[in-house]
């Protein structure tokens, strides 16, 4: 009988084999070639051709690998199976680029997710960065690594010297929100880092590069493997809908020994209002 760990393996191998595509694509742009870019809920919330073409071989090699399962993709949806999310069969959720903006730019902060979700509960996932080949995996219950090595979260003595990561939404009317938001916030903690790949923000959670995140208004793919990446380094978390004061939509990524603490202050700040 396979095992989520095995489930672990198929998602680092996928992720892996579309961070070559991506990587290829993001060096043949910095040398000057052109990438067919598009929009989708914004002018700001862009799509390139390569996302789909990353997309697509993720699902190719899913195809291949496990050719029963579901796919939930951020460019493609969901098709070519009959699962569905709520179910007990595997359905493996990927975004092809995360960051899709800093790659467009140059800036290599950017990723590949995909994780393997059962009954909409992440048990596998790999995040795979493209430019600095850096491989993040967890499997539920058996913990988080960083190339192979294992993850643990950070442990800041102080609300107020603790290092918050978040993000701002695509359309405008909702970042004037975010920006309130974030100038409240500021005062309470050490520092504000916003990175812009969500995948790659609850990573950082995990390695204890930054002691939380929070974010409005992901997706199910931006969040599905740097969130079981995150939780099991250790933190707290929060996912959209588990922690309604939050906000319906809100992630929350934290180091337990600030959990308390910074959500208190998040409420104050007006993270529900958001």
């Amino acid at each position: 009988m396979e095992s989520d760990l095995d489930l672990t393996a198929v998602a680092e191998r996928v992720a892996a084999d579309a961070a070559d595509l991506v990587r290829d694509a993001y060096e043949s742009m910095l040398t000057g070639a052109t990438v067919a870019v598009d929009t989708k809920t914004s002018a700001t919330d862009v799509v390139t051709a390569v996302d789909t073409a990353s997309e697509r071989l993720v699902r190719e090699r899913l195809a291949e690998l496990r050719p029963h399962d579901a796919v939930l993709g951020e460019e493609e949806g969901t098709h070519g199976a009959t699962l569905e999310l709520g179910e007990e069969g595997v359905t493996w959720v990927v975004d092809p680029i995360d960051g899709t903006v800093n790659f467009l730019y140059g800036l290599p902060w950017f990723a590949v997710s995909v994780a393997a979700q059962i009954g909409g509960v992440s048990v596998a996932g790999a995040v795979v960065e493209p430019v600095s080949g850096r491989r993040w995996t967890a499997t539920r219950g058996k913990g988080a690594w960083l190339d192979g090595r294992p993850l643990r979260v950070s442990a800041p003595t102080d609300l107020g010297v603790s290092l918050l990561a978040t993000g701002f939404a695509y359309r405008s009317e909702r970042r004037a929100r975010q920006a309130d938001f974030a100038a409240r916030i500021l005062g309470r903690v050490r520092d504000l880092r916003r990175q812009g790949s969500a995948a790659l923000d609850l990573c950082a959670v995990a390695a204890g590069w930054v002691d939380a995140y929070v974010e409005h208004g992901l997706k199910r793919w931006d969040w599905a493997a740097g969130a079981l990446v995150a939780e099991e380094a250790g933190a707290v978390l929060a996912l959209p809908g588990q922690d309604p004061g939050l906000g319906a939509d809100t992630i929350l990524a934290v180091a337990p020994s600030i959990a308390d603490p910074l959500r208190a202050a998040l409420l104050e700040c007006g993270v529900g209002a958001v």
